[in-house]
């Protein structure tokens, strides 16, 4: 087993999330995952293996719960705008 493979955690947790056991941990494991990525503090490959699946599935998943698989910055995303402009 990986590092990740289980997450401690009290049973008012697992009662308050409906899960118990592996399922708790895949939510968690999720969770935590998806929220990284969306702060841009890990790649989407590197969210897939923490979320324990492929990189296109958490790609899809990202969509699902709201999280945007862009990742520009404000400054990033003028100069994108920029560009376009100049090619339209």
């Amino acid at each position: 087993m990986n590092a990740f493979s289980s997450i401690d955690c009290t049973p008012e947790l697992s009662v308050a999330l409906g899960r118990r056991g592996e399922e708790l941990t895949k939510e968690l494991r999720l969770a935590s995952a998806l929220k990284l990525y969306e702060l841009g503090r890990i790649s989407s490959g590197l969210a897939a293996t923490l979320a324990g699946m492929p990189r296109v599935k958490f790609l899809q998943l990202c969509g699902e719960y709201g999280v945007s698989i862009f990742q520009l910055n404000p400054e990033d995303m003028e100069r994108e705008i920029e560009v376009a402009k100049k090619i339209l």
